[in-house]
């Protein structure tokens, strides 16, 4: 699997699942915490740098 995913797009990737992450732990209660579980899956992208969705698209940040 080749990566597509560069630095700068895997930075923002952590930083902004980070963000959603912080989100639904801090404000269990309101009704925007599953936006902790969208936030996973950038994470994960960019631990992995490689997304599925740019593949598709046929685009490369790195």
């Amino acid at each position: 699997m080749n990566t597509n995913i560069g630095t700068v797009d895997r930075v923002a990737r952590v930083v902004g699942g980070a963000a959603l992450i912080a989100l639904a732990l801090l404000a269990p209660d309101t009704p925007y915490s599953y936006l902790g579980w969208i936030g996973v899956v950038p994470i994960i992208t960019a631990f992995v740098g490689y997304c599925p969705l740019y593949s598709i698209l046929g685009l490369k940040t790195n």
